[in-house]
């Protein structure tokens, strides 16, 4: 699946299945400040956004127009930030099943931030022992830094921790620093 991508963007998905949704306000958040850093132009989505065609689609062109269209643009993406709850241990299963559709050549060398949110700190690993992994069975470029939040980390559901910005700061300076090296784009903040 090939999509048409008028100009270098970063796209955020969001394995959360309820709005509002701080794994979403998560997601977007990195997406805004990958955008800013890099000049990129930003977009965010979720399950919700993929509406009703999704659960009973086998294959992506099974998809409505709407959910096919925010597929190309997650696989068009120049950066994707994906971020999912964590539920028993690992991302939703409509989360995986949104990349169950992908083509398994879609995201190969692409840059990915890797998000993930959950309750507490027992499910700190889920970027390191979930969504690694399959990004890593789709030969895409997960960038060293995950980012972890718990509820205590957002207030009025954004993020508010030091400790997860700096790492969201990490994450993007990564972001930048890989375009740079590509040479595919020019950063708008050095």
């Amino acid at each position: 699946m090939e999509a048409a991508v008028p100009h270098p963007t970063v796209v955020g998905f969001s394995g959360n299945i309820f709005r509002p949704s701080k794994t979403f306000a998560f997601v977007n958040h990195v997406v805004r400040e990958i955008a800013h850093t890099t000049g990129l132009t930003g977009s965010s989505y979720d399950i919700e956004d993929f509406g009703s065609s999704l659960p009973r689609a086998r294959r992506a062109d099974e998809l409505d127009g709407q959910a096919r269209a925010i597929l190309e643009r997650i696989v068009g993406a120049d950066i994707l930030v994906v971020g999912t709850p964590t539920y028993k241990g690992s991302y939703t299963g409509l989360f995986k099943h949104v990349f169950d559709l992908v083509d398994p050549a879609a995201l190969r060398g692409k840059p990915v931030v890797l998000t993930a949110t959950g309750g507490g700190d027992r499910h700190a690993l889920i970027a390191e022992h979930a969504l690694r992994p399959l990004f890593g069975f789709f030969e895409a470029l997960s960038l060293p830094t995950a980012i972890y939040a718990t509820d205590r980390d957002f207030t009025d559901g954004r993020i508010a921790s030091d400790a997860v910005l700096l790492r969201v700061a990490q994450a993007v300076d990564q972001a930048a620093n890989m375009l740079k090296t590509s040479g595919s784009f020019s950063i708008a903040a050095e």
